[in-house]
């Protein structure tokens, strides 16, 4: 056995299917969060679903017998832990304790081109102007929506910056991760990760839970229950192994559903209002982020680098045989 996932190994899925199952699991994050920190301290619900699924991470590393990752991997795992594990849930806690998840939609909805963005930037390639200039205009869309909707004097509400800076940590969690599970496989990079993360998710939980002890409502255990299982866990399976298979870049175009995906969610188990502006803001940000897709100028790494380019013929060859 080798140290990659099956997940990336099979040849009968490809990485745009994972992707979207991935982006399916991630998708309900926002709206579970929410439920569950309406009755949990929101440090519990961050920190606390990352020792949950940390303890699933260590039985299957044990299950699979995976072999420990070499020096340069763990320091690769120390950053998508800051990203995913640590930056994503604790940030999208905090906000969600003062904002609703459909208005947290909006501004997740700039996500895939952050991912692109740290995606280029570590595998060295080089993107055209136009590129840039999209990713800025959906950043730009994004901080607009946020004024008009933030106070009569304009300014953006702390649960705003606290969703911006979760996805700027959830963008290079992903690229990175996503880089490093053509090495280690998708379910072994999460699963590392998050077991590079017990040292510090286990003593803030222990702390966050004696400051105010847990007392919440099935409702909260529910929503809580999904993002240690399905957001945290299982969903990264799918998700890193997909970005292994199909490349980050192509992936993470699958993102584009998430916003929609999550506006639904909202308006289904919250019954919140999904306004026009939120939806017209959601639909300039995806527009953005389709030319900032297409607009990339991909350039080979010179050799000896960690993240070859990924040949566009053919997306799937490089880890047909992960598994095996």
């Amino acid at each position: 056995m080798t140290g990659h996932s099956s997940a990336t190994g099979s040849g009968r899925v490809t990485g745009s299917a994972l992707g979207a199952l991935g982006v399916l699991a991630f998708s309900m994050s926002l709206p579970a969060t929410e439920i569950a920190v309406g009755e949990l301290d929101p440090w519990l619900v961050a920190f606390g679903r990352a020792v949950g699924a940390g303890l699933l991470a260590s039985a299957y590393l044990r299950l699979v017998r995976a072999p420990r990752p070499t020096a340069t991997q763990w320091r690769r795992l120390a950053v998508v832990a800051a990203g995913v594990v640590v930056g994503f849930p604790l940030f999208t806690s905090l906000a969600l304790t003062t904002q609703t998840a459909a208005h947290g939609a909006v501004v997740i909805a700039v996500l895939p081109a952050v991912t692109a963005v740290f995606a280029v930037l570590r595998a060295g390639e080089r993107p055209s102007p136009l590129f840039w200039a999209a990713s800025g205009s959906g950043l730009v869309a994004v901080l607009v929506f946020l004024f008009l909707r933030g106070s009569a004097s304009g300014a953006v509400e702390p649960a705003d910056l606290f969703l911006l800076a979760a996805v700027a940590l959830c963008g290079l969690g992903y690229a990175e991760g996503g880089a490093l599970a053509r090495d280690l496989g998708g379910a072994r990079t999460i699963c590392w990760a998050l077991v590079l993360s017990l040292p510090l998710t286990v003593p803030i939980s222990t702390v966050a839970a004696l400051a105010r002890p847990p007392a919440a409502g099935t409702g909260a255990w529910l929503g809580f229950g999904y993002v240690t299982v399905v957001s945290m866990f299982l969903g990264f399976f799918a998700w890193y192994a997909g970005l292994a298979r199909g490349g980050v870049a192509q992936v993470g175009q699958i993102q584009l559903a998430q916003p929609v995906l999550t506006l639904g969610w909202s308006a289904l188990l919250l019954a919140e209002p999904v306004t026009l502006p939120a939806i017209g803001a959601a639909l300039l940000v995806l527009g953005c982020v389709v030319v900032t897709q297409r607009a990339r100028d991909l350039r080979a790494v010179p050799a000896g680098t960690n993240s070859p380019r990924r040949p566009r013929s053919s997306p799937d060859r490089r880890t047909a045989g992960a598994g095996r």
